[in-house]
């Protein structure tokens, strides 16, 4: 399943806040345009981002590292995510 998490990227926070749960990444992805446009922020000023868990959790659960991946396993990554952005 996919996620929505709470993210500050706070190396002595290593728990993360499930915002909520998507069947798809495609449910996900518009769950996350939807959250943009309620706190009108761009996307990386929302500290949130689309995981993947086998967990069984909840919004409003806690997940840690190792428990969630960016990407399912045999998921297609898109080109711009496999190439770093720099030259």
């Amino acid at each position: 399943m996919y996620l929505l998490i709470y993210d500050e990227h706070q190396l002595d926070n290593p728990q993360k806040k499930v915002l909520s749960v998507h069947k798809s990444r495609k449910e996900a992805d518009i769950a996350l345009e939807n959250r943009k446009k309620e706190l009108g922020k761009k996307v990386y000023e929302c500290n949130t981002r689309i995981v993947w868990t086998e967990k069984e959790v909840n919004a409003g659960d806690r997940v840690t590292p190792g428990e969630f991946d960016t990407w399912r396993p045999g998921e297609k990554v898109p080109e711009g995510e496999i190439h770093a952005d720099t030259d």
